[in-house]
């Protein structure tokens, strides 16, 4: 038996917010993840009356926030962008901390595997920023996994000697993009894990990662697709391994349910929470 709270994301269920609340908490979801960087939930909109509404609905439900997204969709790999991203990163964690959480996830792009590539340098210096940020409030930007295997992003974090910079963990990512395996990937992290995303997929065949999240332009767009998600417990994740590593680590945060895809996601995202429940017992 694990202790493990299962969240979702507040997007996956394609609905209004406070429906989507409504949905999570009806399927047993204790959190929610919710996407705070452009439109309604971004710093610039959120005023201290939306928060204390948003804030009225979620302990209406009896949920709290396990996270939230900042993921600008850029990453930090451009010297010339990162002054803006970073500050823009920085409200997001205020807009976080009122929320009540301490964790947001973000994309930082993909690590170089030899650091002397001089991008290595460049996110490197924008996460050493955002780490000292987070370390002041007691927080985390949490590096979603997936552009690069648990061992090149544990080299690049141990080189900003902080936490305030950390991981999200995203099993189907790591299997899906780079094939790297969810289960040594917890070991591989375990210092730096403070969130994880439940979502689960299987690579199509192997592509350059760089082509994949546009750091290089895409030579391969008529192959199609490299990868595809998959519902809980139909792709290359196994489940009751992983979730067993994180227990072992000591891993006690939310496992938070993200469909990306389908054309039923209120349905997908139950059987996801289902699905983990007979796991976790």
């Amino acid at each position: 038996m694990f202790n493990f709270p299962i969240g979702a994301m507040l997007e996956s269920f394609k609905l209004p917010t406070r429906d989507a609340i409504k949905q999570a908490a009806s399927i047993g979801a204790k959190g929610i993840q919710m996407h705070s960087t452009y439109g309604e939930h971004s710093p610039e909109q959120m005023t201290d009356e939306k928060i204390k509404e948003l804030l009225a609905m979620m302990n209406d439900s009896g949920l709290v926030f396990s996270a939230i997204c900042g993921d600008l969709g850029h990453g930090f790999g451009h010297a010339e962008l990162n002054a803006g991203l970073v500050e823009k990163s920085k409200r997001i964690l205020d807009l976080a901390k009122k929320l009540g959480t301490n964790v947001v996830t973000t994309h930082i792009g993909v690590v170089p595997t030899d650091p002397s590539n001089p991008r290595y340098e460049v996110m490197r210096n924008a996460c050493l920023e955002l780490a000292e940020y987070a370390d002041s409030m007691d927080a985390h930007f949490a590096i979603e996994t997936g552009p690069e295997t648990a061992v090149v992003l544990k080299q690049f974090l141990d080189s900003l000697d902080s936490h305030g910079v950390a991981v999200n963990l995203d099993p189907a990512n790591l299997a899906m993009v780079v094939g790297d395996d969810p289960v040594k990937a917890v070991y591989t992290l375990r210092d730096y894990i403070v969130h994880t995303h439940a979502k689960d997929g299987k690579m199509l065949y192997r592509k350059n990662p760089e082509m994949i999240y546009g750091v290089i332009p895409d030579t391969e767009k008529d192959k199609g697709s490299a990868f595809a998600e998959m519902p809980l417990g139909q792709g290359s994740v196994d489940y009751p391994a992983y979730l067993a590593a994180l227990d072992d680590i000591g891993y006690r945060g939310f496992l938070t349910i993200e469909r990306e895809c389908g054309d039923t996601p209120v349905d997908d995202i139950k059987m996801a929470a289902d699905f983990l429940r007979g796991i976790i017992g």
